[in-house]
Formats: C-alpha cells, sequence, structure tokens
C-alpha cells in the first residue's frame, strides 16, 4: 500500500541565509501514529506547514494521498486537518458557528450531527452558544481541534497540541486520537512531552537542525538505542574496578560510590552472578537500583551526541 504521505528531497531556505530544512525524505504510512521529535527551532513546525501549504518549499514535493500538494492543492488540502500550536479562532463567532464554517471551507456539506458529536467528543456541547471570546485557553484548543476535525480529513497534524493545557484537556485528546486512529485516520505529531509520543507513536522521527537524523519504529528504537542500567551504592568506595571484575561493562561513579552496570535494552542484566562476584570479592552492597531507557533519554542522547 502507498504511503498517504510522501516527502522528497523538501529543502527550505530563507532570504536570511537560514537553511530551515535540508532535503528531507519521509513517507508515512495510512492509518499509523507518526510522532515527529526534536528541540525548539529544529525544523519540525516548518515541515508541517510545508505539508499543509502554509509554507512553499524551497526544493522537493510532497503529494497527500496521492495528491500534489502544489498542483492539486485543493484536493491534497481536503484530505489534511492542522492544530497548530498557536491560539487563533474568531472571537466574536459562537463554537457552533466557527466549526460548521470550517467545514464549509473545505466543501463538505452542512452535517449538525457530525458537528454534534465531535462537539461532544471534545467536551464543547455545552459550549456551543459561547463566543470564542468568552471561553478559557484550554476551551479554545479545544476548538482548535473541532475546527481541524470538521471537515472529516484522513490526516491530522498535532502541533504541539497538548502544550500549556490542563490535564483533562490531554486526557480528552488523547482519547479521541486513539478513537481516530481506530478509524483509519493518520496522525503526525509534535510534542515536549516525549512520554506521549512513547505511549502513542507507532514510529518516532528525530529532526535536529532541518535534518531528519532518523526514522524508526518506536520499539525497535528502543530495542537498539535503548539501555538498561544497574547503579551499586557501595559499602565503601572503590579506587577503580578489580580486575576479576574486568570483563563486565561496569563503571565507577560519584568517586567510586556508585558501580553502574550497563547493557543494551534488548540483553538480560545478570543481577544474580554480578551480586554473587562481589560478595565473594567482599564488595558490600547497600542498596541498588535499576533504570530503563525511555524515549526521552534516547532523544536526548541523539540530539546531544549530534550537536
Amino acid at each position: 500500500m502507498p504511503p498517504i504521505i510522501s516527502i522528497k528531497g523538501v529543502t527550505k531556505s530563507y532570504a536570511s541565509g537560514l537553511k530551515a530544512l535540508q532535503r528531507v525524505d519521509l513517507d508515512i504510512d495510512r492509518g499509523e501514529i507518526f510522532a515527529l521529535l526534536g528541540p525548539n527551532g529544529a525544523g519540525k513546525t516548518t515541515l508541517i506547514n510545508i505539508v499543509c501549504g502554509i509554507v512553499t518549499a524551497s526544493s522537493g514535493c510532497v503529494t497527500a494521498d496521492g495528491h500534489d500538494i502544489v498542483r492539486d492543492y485543493r484536493a491534497a488540502r481536503s484530505m489534511i486537518g492542522l492544530v497548530p500550536q498557536e491560539l487563533s479562532t474568531d472571537a466574536f463567532e459562537t463554537v457552533w458557528a466557527t466549526v460548521s464554517f470550517s467545514r464549509g471551507l473545505f466543501g463538505r456539506a452542512p452535517n449538525p450531527k457530525f458537528i454534534e458529536g465531535l462537539l461532544r467528543d471534545l467536551s464543547l456541547l455545552d459550549k456551543r452558544n459561547s463566543k470564542i471570546m468568552t471561553l478559557s485557553g484550554g476551551m479554545k484548543r479545544r476548538v482548535m481541534i473541532a475546527k481541524a476535525l470538521s471537515h472529516e480529513p484522513q490526516i491530522l497534524f498535532l502541533d504541539e497540541p497538548t502544550a500549556g493545557v490542563d490535564v483533562e484537556l490531554r486526557r480528552d485528546m488523547w482519547n479521541l486520537v486513539r478513537g481516530l486512529r481506530e478509524k483509519g485516520v493518520t496522525i503526525i505529531l509534535t510534542t515536549h512531552y516525549i512520554e506521549e509520543a512513547e505511549e502513542m507513536a507507532d514510529r518516532v522521527g528525530v529532526i535536529n537542525k532541518g535534518t531528519l537524523m532518523l526514522v524508526e519504529d518506536k520499539k525497535a528504537l528502543m530495542k537498539k538505542l535503548g539501555k538498561k542500567q544497574l547503579t551499586l551504592h557501595l559499602q565503601k568506595a572503590l579506587q577503580s574496578i578489580p580486575a576479576e571484575l574486568q570483563s563486565w561493562a561496569l563503571e565507577l561513579k560519584a568517586d567510586g560510590n556508585e558501580m553502574v552496570y550497563t547493557v543494551g535494552s534488548a540483553d538480560s542484566v545478570d543481577i544474580s552472578t554480578l551480586l554473587g562476584r562481589l560478595s565473594e570479592l567482599s564488595i558490600v552492597i547497600k542498596d541498588l537500583q535499576t533504570h530503563q531507557s525511555s524515549l526521552e533519554d534516547i532523544f536526548v542522547n541523539l540530539v546531544t551526541e549530534r550537536t
């Protein structure tokens, strides 16, 4: 099955000389949740805006469900819903009017039943006759999501959708995302809450300084780049790793008061054998801790190493 979004050789340079994107190649599969991660200024929003037709690429091409976003703009754009970072709504319109109007902009026939269900899913139904200017920031964010979904797009971009919003909206947002995914909607999200990407995404892309560093299945990425660590807090500090333990991946930290054993995420941590060897060498352990790499750990390491 062909990808629902195909990005080939896309670059973006500005007159100032800034290269926001440097030859991005990316295919996004139909029905997947794809998380695009990167530090501020990495190029995430620029790439999203190019796909959505808001920014013009300097070179390259993008198709959405086979429609070129430049030559067949209307067909491509009708496939896409976008929830941008910034709140921008018609302050004097009611919730119902602004969401219904957004649907009409894409040539979709009126469907009050659909709009009602959408507002109910976003806990906005009791606010349908309220003017946008009277709503809280969290409620305005819900309206932006409703507008993006009003024309029933098959591709949904969520650009930092839960930044600065309350816990309730975050929960509602991800419940809605799961429901959309079950209906076959493809979802591309950027987020600073990397634990959300870890929970929700099928695949992960990491972008930094305009370069797409990697694209990987989330589970494969965590298996390949993740680590397991066992930290042993010693009763008495060591000056160096004993020769009898040189075959182990051990490292002394905290002025010799901690011994850290690191293995790949896919490998098993042979704690019992290690503790037995330490006991034979009269090295007393007063406490121990284990740590499994999270997606955030992997992301930070990748960005730091290649900065």
